[in-house]
């Protein structure tokens, strides 16, 4: 069977204004990627400014061993470390043998049944809670009582809640339930 070379598609998300820091670091690991052995290609899509803020890195080499030993040296891994404080999410990156890559969407979605008990098993705890917790702290701070505004305020902190700490932890916890 032919070789087919190997590809590594690197996903990093900067931290908003230091995007002009992330190019200068590009331009000190492009040299020594590209002096690395087997290496073929190297494409870099940047973000579409005001609207993405994720740089796309797709790099490919002759085999998936040269490739995992330049993911895996030690040059690039300082690298990566002196460029970390720039990043809103660590370094990802993905492996594959051929044009594989091209061909395959990163995003799993579980089925709906299992996205509403997942749903509801989070919102129901959450919608006893925060009432009672948000309620008394607003009658302390003298705000009148309101039912609409009431119910935007604990509504907010529901949904602030789900997204920002709730809903990342819990799906890593039940990860292998949800997309089996």
């Amino acid at each position: 069977m032919e070789n087919q070379g190997a590809s590594v598609v690197i996903s990093h998300h900067i931290l908003d204004g230091k995007q002009q820091e992330y190019e200068q670091w590009l331009n000190e690991i492009v040299p020594l990627t590209k002096a690395s052995t087997g290496f073929i290609d190297w494409q870099i899509i940047k973000p579409v400014p005001n609207l993405t803020f994720i740089y796309t890195v797709i790099i490919r080499f002759d085999t998936t061993e040269n490739l995992k030993n330049w993911v895996e040296s030690e040059e690039r891994k300082k690298l990566i470390q002196k460029v970390n404080p720039l990043f809103k999410k660590t370094d990802n990156y993905k492996i594959k043998s051929g044009l594989g890559f091209l061909f395959e969407t990163e995003i799993k979605v579980p089925v709906r049944w299992k996205q509403f008990l997942v749903t509801w098993s989070a919102i129901y705890p959450l919608s006893l809670l925060i009432p009672l917790l948000l309620l008394p702290f607003l009658r302390l701070l003298n705000v009148p009582v309101n039912h609409y505004l009431d119910g935007l305020l604990i509504s907010g902190c529901i949904v602030f809640l789900m997204i920002f700490l709730i809903m990342p932890n819990y799906t890593k916890l039940i990860e292998k339930w949800l997309f089996k």
